[in-house]
Order: structure tokens, then sequence, then C-alpha cells
């Protein structure tokens, strides 16, 4: 099973640790266009500032972010698992989980990044802020920069591994999934039980009931080969689960989620 995440707006700065070396990040390959994001973006924060605000969509009370990315190359950087700190990460709290746990996290999970392309689970990074809809001087859409870069690393995913998607929709523009690869591919949505009337897609539930998903696999004792698998361990956590059928071809199953107002 491989397992597609977002990463996190909300991220924690290391107070020590070694700086980056794009060499010893997972996907190599990616490494001149990480570079290119890299030296775009610590450009126009040192630069220009206030430009750099407007570009990120920061309000003057963020400059702190700017500055947190004019020092990329020479911050200290932590676990790719330890940076994000948003609402899904918070309720993997992979610090809690056992070694072999992450471990296991660590063979299956690639997140998408809009300044690394995909970064690995433990891949050392610093903190940053940049996102997956952000036009970078010099780079232009990074949706449109990365699309050609990371599409072909999805299509390594060996054959008889089931991808999970759990990307929300920005950064699943950086890597589409191939049409070829739909029929081994599940769609997520979260949505929460109504007192009347259909479920409704949600926000905040959506990232917590990802990350509780998250760390139900990374403590799974067995193995998760097929959607079946995958489907019956997310119902242990007290939410209903419907397949839905691809409407055309190219297009992954969908699995909703279905979780009350406490999930």
């Amino acid at each position: 099973m491989r397992i597609l995440l977002p990463p996190s707006e909300g991220k924690t700065d290391p107070h020590r640790g070694t700086s980056l070396e794009l060499a010893s990040l997972s996907f190599p390959e990616l490494s001149e266009p990480r570079r290119l994001v890299l030296d775009a973006l610590t450009t126009l924060c040192t630069t220009d500032p206030c430009g750099a605000c407007a570009t990120l969509g920061l309000t003057s009370n963020q400059s702190a972010e700017v500055v947190r990315n004019q020092h990329l190359w020479s911050a200290p950087t932590a676990p790719a698992w330890q940076i994000y700190s948003g609402v899904l990460y918070g309720q993997l709290d992979a610090a809690s989980l056992t070694v072999a746990q992450r471990t296991r996290l660590a063979g299956r999970v690639w997140i998408a990044s809009a300044l690394f392309g995909f970064v690995g689970f433990t891949d050392r990074i610093p903190a940053y802020r940049l996102s997956s809809e952000t036009t970078l001087p010099g780079i232009g859409s990074l949706a449109r920069f990365w699309r050609d870069s990371l599409t072909p690393l999805l299509l390594r995913v060996d054959e008889s591994e089931l991808i999970v998607d759990l990307r929300s929709g920005s950064y699943v523009k950086l890597g589409p999934l191939p049409d070829s690869m739909a029929q081994r591919a599940v769609a997520t949505r979260v949505l929460q039980k109504m007192p009347l009337g259909p479920p409704k897609l949600i926000t905040h539930f959506n990232k917590a009931t990802k990350g509780r998903i998250l760390r139900a696999v990374a403590q799974h004792p067995g193995k998760l080969r097929t959607l079946d698998d995958l489907a019956q361990l997310i119902a242990t956590l007290g939410a209903d689960v419907i397949l839905i059928p691809p409407t055309r071809t190219g297009q992954p199953q969908q699995l909703d989620i279905i979780v009350t107002g406490a999930s």
C-alpha cells in the first residue's frame, strides 16, 4: 500500500539539526527542481520581503514566515513527520508510535510538498512557508512546475500496490495520478453525519480523520494489501465506509468516510 499525504501549513521549527542536504532526500532525481524552487523562494524573501508577503498570501503580522524562508539552506532540519504539525499530523502523533511503527509508515508514505515535490516520511527538511497554489517569480505556477516531475514518479509504484490518495485537491494538482493507475487507486472524502439530510463535506474532521486512519495503519500488525483491508480498518475507528465506483475511465475509486460530529 502506497499512501499519498498532503503537508500541513503548520510547521515546527527544529531547535537544532543538520542543514538541508538535497542529496539525502528521497527521490534524488528531484534535486534540480528542488534547488530551483528553493533558490527562487529564498531570493524572493531576501530581496523583496513585502513582495514575498503578497506572493505567499501572508499578512504583515506573518513577516516571521518570510524571515524563516530566507534561511532555508542553513536552517536546522528534522524528519518530515516532526516538521509538519497541522491537524492531520497532530492526530497521527508519530512521536508516540514505536520505531517499528514509524518505519512501517516510512515504507508506505509519500508527502506532497510545494517546496520539495514529494518527500519521504523521515526525510530531513527545514520548516518553510510555501503553498501549492503559489506562483513564484522565475518558476511560475508550482502545480504546473511539479506536474511533469511528480506524475512519472507515481508510475514507479509497484503494480501490486494499492494507492491511497489522502492529498487535498491543490496538492493532487502537483502530481496527478496517471489514468493508467486509476484501477488500483482510491481517493478519499470525509463527510459528517447530519441530524437531518445527507452527510456533508467537512474540513477539520477531514484532516483529523485522515490522521487517525494513518495512525491505525501504522499500528496495524497485519498486512494491508487491498481496499477491503483498508475499509475494514477504517470501520474499526467508528466510521461508516462507502465505496463509490468511478464514473469515467481514468478516475480512481472513491472511498467516502462518514463520521459523527464527535469524530
